[in-house]
């Protein structure tokens, strides 16, 4: 008949798999950057999510909603929560700016 094929009894060894590249830090939207901006100042001050929500004249749930960035807040909003936390427009905006010029990601272009 022919001569008898014997084959290895363990699978060849197969070269380690390369890791995957650390994806780029994609840049953030305004609002996320804006929201951990107050979620920060409010912890920095000590202060509860009920307290700031009364003071700016909003509910807990929105403010929260805001601080997670799940919210596009008007300005008029930004302002009462910046006021409540003792920031003016200016430093908020700029703190925002310094937070997203950080990451050095692709440009975002999400609608």
């Amino acid at each position: 008949m022919g001569d008898v094929l014997r084959f290895p009894t363990t699978a060849p060894a197969r070269p380690a798999p390369r890791p995957a590249p650390e994806p780029a830090p994609v840049e953030p939207l305004w609002r996320e950057a804006a929201g951990e901006e107050l979620r920060q100042e409010r912890h920095r001050s000590e202060r509860t999510l009920a307290d700031v929500a009364e003071e700016a004249g909003i509910s807990v749930q929105y403010l929260s909603e805001v601080e997670r960035g799940r919210k596009e807040p008007s300005s008029e909003v930004l302002a009462a929560v910046a006021g409540a936390l003792g920031l003016r427009m200016a430093d908020l905006t700029l703190r925002v700016a310094r937070r997203m010029h950080a990451v050095r990601g692709p440009v975002c272009l999400a609608a």
